[in-house]
């Protein structure tokens, strides 16, 4: 018996979002087969991965504080994919949002107004979309391939902004910690209720949904970014600009990772850390796949890699298995998806060897 594929002709719109689905069974699983050769009860494991961290209101807020900055890089990578703009650099484009938008808030320490969290706000978005130029103008103007261009730049956020909390940013009196002074009141981020938490960033989050699903599948920008992916030279046959929806597409892109580094600055940290991101960016590129590059669907798959985020920081505390059990996790889905995703193009066959034989030998005759 031999397994083969067979190409479909066209894509199967069924296995376009049963894949995610088989992707998620096929993680958890060999998640399963994991903790049994750990040692662990699978069952037992499993609870206090994906349910014991979401029993609670408190663990739902959590759940959702979580998954704000991953929605917001996903939804930004949705637009520039959607072009067939590979960026990469949601991580960094994060961290330099986070830290504009720290040093904004340190100029603004002493201000009582609610204009200060605006600025502040204001600040990180502005960075984020500014690092994401670099990658849209060696692009344009160099042809540099952008996935290259934006993971490297990723390592020099990284670096700025650890200079900065180790230099000119961090607190004197700190007790030399490498942390920032902790921000005004002004410009935090207000709670959303008092039993956990969740802050204003969520309102932000929600802002930026509806807003990049009218971009997406309401408006005519959004139709030419589509048509750029699908097929460059009929974009540029019917006019349209390729190089300005590069800088479109990207700015927008990182934009919602700054904004995404400087919710968590002004929201549940209220400071600047070295440990800003646990590397939301780089989850977020799964997360967008995961959801189809779909608003709708990119929250769906947020709330599940936030969980996972969760659930990995529960199994640690409870049952001593290693930190990088999340990573692990992100990583078995992302390769389980693009596994299944082969079958969205190719259905699988089943072949019996002796048949193959009977032809063959009846084509001889």
């Amino acid at each position: 018996m031999l397994l083969s594929l067979e190409p479909r002709g066209q894509e199967s719109r069924p296995m376009l979002w049963l894949s995610p689905l088989l992707a998620a069974v096929l993680t958890l699983v060999s998640g399963m087969l994991l903790f049994t050769l750990l040692g662990h009860d699978p069952l037992e494991t499993l609870h206090t991965l994906l349910i014991a961290p979401v029993s609670d209101w408190y663990g739902v807020s959590e759940l959702l504080l979580k998954a704000l900055p991953i929605l917001l890089c996903a939804l930004g990578l949705a637009v520039a994919y959607q072009a067939r703009i590979w960026n990469i650099g949601a991580e960094g484009q994060l961290l330099i949002g986070a830290l504009a938008g720290s040093a904004m808030a340190l100029q603004l320490i002493d201000w009582e107004s609610r204009w200060a969290l605006a600025w502040v706000v204001l600040a990180g978005t502005c960075a984020g979309a500014a690092w994401a130029g670099l990658t849209a103008w060696l692009r344009t103007q160099f042809n540099a391939n952008e996935i290259l261009t934006s993971i490297m730049l990723n390592y020099i956020a990284l670096n700025l902004l650890l200079f900065f909390v180790h230099g000119p940013l961090k607190d004197p009196a700190g007790f030399n910690f490498p942390e920032s002074a902790m921000f005004g009141d002004a410009s935090r981020l207000p709670l959303v209720s008092e039993d956990g938490r969740l802050h204003g960033g969520l309102y932000l989050a929600l802002l930026a949904l509806v807003a990049v699903w009218v971009l997406l599948h309401k408006s005519f920008l959004g139709f030419q970014i589509k048509v750029l992916g699908l097929d460059k030279r009929a974009a540029g046959f019917v006019g349209f600009r390729e190089k300005r929806l590069v800088w479109f597409a990207l700015l927008v892109s990182g934009a919602l990772a700054g904004m995404a580094g400087v919710g968590e600055v002004a929201g549940p940290i209220g400071q600047l850390v070295p440990q800003v991101s646990p590397g939301y960016g780089y989850a977020a590129i799964t997360v967008a796949f995961l959801g189809r590059l779909n608003p709708l669907g990119i929250v769906a798959a947020s709330l599940l890699m936030a969980l996972l985020y969760l659930g990995g920081e529960n199994a640690q505390m409870n049952l001593n298995l290693p930190q990088a059990i999340t990573q692990l996790f992100q990583g078995m889905m992302l390769f389980y998806l693009l596994a299944c995703d082969v079958l969205i193009l190719y259905r699988p066959r089943l072949k019996w060897k002796w048949a193959r034989r009977q032809t063959l030998a009846e084509a001889t005759i």
